[in-house]
């Protein structure tokens, strides 16, 4: 199974209260922090709420 690297580039400032939620879910929070997550359905739906913060990287 495959993972998913993800790093924020965008500010959550003037974000919805759902994307917040979201970026801590997948533990982000700052520019710049990184964390990885299995390639699972439910990452990649929150991956669609916040897709214009961060960037996502598929590791093998």
């Amino acid at each position: 199974m495959s993972t998913l690297k993800l790093k924020q580039v965008r500010s959550i400032i003037g974000g919805t209260k759902n994307q917040l939620e979201t970026l801590k879910t997948l533990g982000l929070g700052k520019i710049g922090s990184t964390s990885t997550k299995p390639d699972r359905p439910e990452f990649r739906g929150m991956l669609r709420t916040v897709a214009h913060l961060v960037t996502v990287e598929e590791v093998k």
